[in-house]
């Protein structure tokens, strides 16, 4: 099948998602041809089964916003008649639900239909999306969508309650190749971030409000005030600033190390004993469980689709949002005891393997079927 992917080519979740969607896919017979404004941050290779299509947008003075969505709609359209491409699959409702849409119906004009599915991944619903000024743009265009999957239970729960929703919405869950979290780092380089006696926390998002991130401070202090610690923070945004205050407030700036962005994730999960997800909101939690895959515990927050995947008392531990006492304890009690330790790592690897790519990737491609024979 040839696939058109649609999606943010940023750091965040429904990108990375979407492009390792898409490596999967083409792994397994199909052609992929991904169609965004930029290289996704996660596509290092372009083969013979993968392509990648630049939008390009004009930089008219007259637009005191530049409009991507007539601009993608009219590459959809170009890309779908150059390359015949059977079925388009927008991640992220905004904008890329509303072009998908738009370049459906040029083309219905000119005989080609083509079916579209349209995976929710949270913000897109939760916060923008369900904002006044395109609340009903985007109802409209997850109607118009022959299938709707959500990467978790909660994420529908929370569509349906907050849209007219008159389509069913199949819950495909976020996944990730167990196999390619399984390797070793001889040259880990354990010793330039920490001591031998010290445990590593790592904390990893794009440091937005809603990551609570100054909460990672606060649990982060109040355990490394009992066994020596180190603490990583990977991600850029805007509270990096103020936690950057907050630790030199609390006096522990030397004991917390802000790397910004980073394409080496897997290595510096790979000597992190424990994993910090504080978030007000999380449709799923990708990046517990991309933690949870290198064998690293979680102490995370018990919201959206989080107790979906850190599994209490397994795979780590859930508390309730901002309650950064118990989260700092249950983190000790991970932490504290190194067979403890261990146990919950061979318990948080185990955890993520439901999760494996060969479980998940077969339901997506179920999906493409069943958009398909809607238009047939």
């Amino acid at each position: 099948m040839k696939i058109a992917i649609v999606c943010y080519p940023t750091f965040g979740g429904s990108g990375v998602v979407a492009t390792e969607l898409g490596i999967a896919l083409a792994e397994r017979g199909h052609e992929i041809h991904f169609i965004t404004y930029k290289q996704p941050v996660r596509l290092e290779l372009i083969s013979h089964n993968i392509h990648y299509h630049e939008v390009s947008v004009p930089d008219y003075p007259l637009f005191h916003y530049q409009p991507y969505e007539l601009a993608l709609s009219s590459k959809l359209v170009d890309m779908v008649k150059l390359y015949g491409i059977d079925l388009l699959h927008v991640h992220y409702a905004i904008p890329h639900a509303y072009a998908g849409y738009m370049a459906k119906k040029m083309l219905a004009e000119e005989g080609i239909f083509i079916p579209m599915v349209t995976t929710l991944h949270g913000t897109d619903i939760t916060l923008v999306g369900n904002h006044p000024f395109y609340k009903p743009a985007v109802t409209f265009s997850i109607n118009q969508s022959e299938v709707v999957t959500s990467v978790s239970e909660s994420l529908k729960e929370d569509t349906l309650r907050l849209f007219d929703i008159t389509r069913e919405i199949d819950v495909v869950p976020n996944f990730i190749e167990i196999t390619k979290h399984s390797k070793t780092f001889t040259d880990c380089q354990r010793d330039l971030m920490a001591e031998p006696y010290e445990r590593i926390i790592t904390h990893i998002s794009n440091l937005r409000p809603v990551k609570r991130v100054t909460d990672v401070i606060e649990i982060f202090d109040r355990i490394q005030k009992e066994i020596p610690a180190k603490l990583i923070i990977v991600g850029e945004g805007p509270e990096k600033e103020r936690c950057e205050q907050l630790c030199r407030e609390k006096g522990i700036q030397k004991k917390v190390l802000f790397l910004g962005n980073s394409s080496e994730i897997d290595k510096i999960l790979c000597f992190t004993d424990l994993f910090l997800l504080p978030s007000e909101k999380e449709s799923f939690g990708l990046a517990a469980l991309e933690a949870m895959a290198c064998g690293v515990p979680v102490i995370s927050s018990n919201t959206g689709g989080l107790a979906e995947v850190n599994v209490q008392g397994i795979s780590g531990f859930l508390s309730d949002v901002g309650n950064v006492d118990e989260m700092a304890a249950n983190g000790l009690h991970i932490l504290k005891n190194d067979e403890t330790l261990k146990q919950f790592k061979l318990q948080a690897r185990e955890s993520a393997k439901k999760f494996d790519t060969k479980n998940i990737v077969p339901l997506y491609e179920e999906v493409y079927e069943k958009a398909t024979n809607m238009v047939i």
